[in-house]
């Protein structure tokens, strides 16, 4: 694989501009175009995503509910278009407000749902907790989990409770393109066209050869279809542990990068850090994420340099309103009973386990 370009879709660049015909920019959280697509590559992403789903078993008949954002990355929209593709009707309802997805598959007749593994288990909460109603008189057929590290146990009771078929939906992070699925009982991913999705090291821009090794490696794409990136090779951001042996790409086990995945949106940490950075007073923060339920939790806990700063509204608001400016989720902030300086350090947590690492290095020494 010399001579092809390593992107990281956690730290994307200025991205690709469409073409003088125009086309669709994907906008991350930080407000920066992250990849573009221009009318071929937006007809050649239908035909790709569309391929995914029809193989994943939607298709003419169905009516499929995308329950995934369709701000600036255009994940939904896209989706949407793929599963339009495959012959379904399909409606972009939005990630939030469990009693709108609910009014919207009912209203729709909807036969298949898009939805991150968290929110189609937090829809299954709220119909039981709050609207007292049986899952399967929904007529869910079909749910796609996409956007997170879905359990074994999430898919068993989602496909239990809802009587659907659960398959995993796996979308280019770069591109928000469908690019793989997989079924039911299925060992690995099995991408739209052979090719176009792999591992690599975490330590080095060589895409792998099957069968894998066992142990820990990065889930690349190989978006040779698109205009301008057909020679890259992007890494997600996503990780996965094959079987030694293993021919197929695993489902993502966990994370690794500059971004942290919070409720299937792509949270920068560089951001994070530059916007902490200009708030007058922030001795020391520490991220914190969890899932306590259903769904994520993110909480930001800081810890001012001055004792005169703790209780003061107006500079935890600041420290809302930077976080505001940027996070594609929200974010709680917590201010510690104590002034600590230790010059504005921060770090992570990840209490769910997922995100092992900003820098591949370490996520590979803590694999190993």
């Amino acid at each position: 694989m010399s001579g092809r370009e390593w992107i990281r879709a956690d730290r994307p660049g200025p991205g690709a501009a469409p073409g003088t015909d125009g086309g669709l920019l994907l906008v991350g959280p930080e407000g920066g175009a992250t990849a573009a697509l221009g009318p071929r590559d937006r007809a050649l992403a239908a035909e790709l995503g569309g391929g995914v789903l029809a193989a994943a078993g939607v298709g003419p008949g169905d009516r499929a509910a995308v329950a995934l954002s369709a701000e600036g990355d255009q994940t939904g929209a896209l989706v949407a278009e793929a599963a339009a593709a495959a012959g379904a009707q399909a409606a972009v309802v939005g990630p939030r407000g469990r009693m709108r997805l609910h009014a919207a598959l009912e209203a729709m007749g909807a036969t298949v749902l898009v939805a991150t593994p968290c929110g189609a288990a937090d829809l299954l909460s709220r119909l039981h907790l709050e609207f007292q109603a049986d899952p399967l008189d929904l007529g869910l057929r079909r749910i796609l989990l996409a956007g997170e590290v879905a359990s074994d146990g999430v898919r068993r009771r989602l496909a239990a409770e809802f009587g659907a078929e659960v398959v995993d939906l796996f979308t280019d992070p770069l591109l928000q393109v469908p690019v793989a699925h997989r079924p039911d009982g299925a060992a690995g991913l099995e991408p739209a066209r052979p090719g176009t999705l792999g591992l690599a090291p975490l330590d080095a821009d060589t895409v792998a050869e099957p069968p894998y090794p066992a142990g820990t490696a990065e889930i690349v794409t190989l978006p040779h279809w698109h205009s301008s990136l057909g020679g890259a090779v992007v890494r997600t951001g996503f990780t996965a542990r094959p079987r030694d042996g293993a021919r197929a790409v695993p489902a993502p086990t966990g994370t690794v990068g500059d971004r942290v995945l919070v409720r299937g949106r792509w949270l920068p940490l560089p951001r994070l850090e530059r916007e902490l950075a200009r708030v007058d007073g922030v001795g020391a923060w520490e991220l914190r994420v969890s899932r306590p339920g259903t769904l994520d939790l993110a909480e930001l806990r800081v810890a001012f340099s001055r004792s005169s700063l703790i209780g003061d509204r107006m500079w935890t608001s600041r420290i809302e309103q930077a976080l505001a400016s940027f996070s594609p989720v929200r974010i709680a902030v917590a201010v510690e009973e104590e002034a600590r300086d230790e010059g504005g350090a921060g770090r992570l947590t990840d209490e769910r386990g997922h995100h092992q690492a900003r820098e591949r290095d370490g996520a590979r020494a803590r694999a190993g």
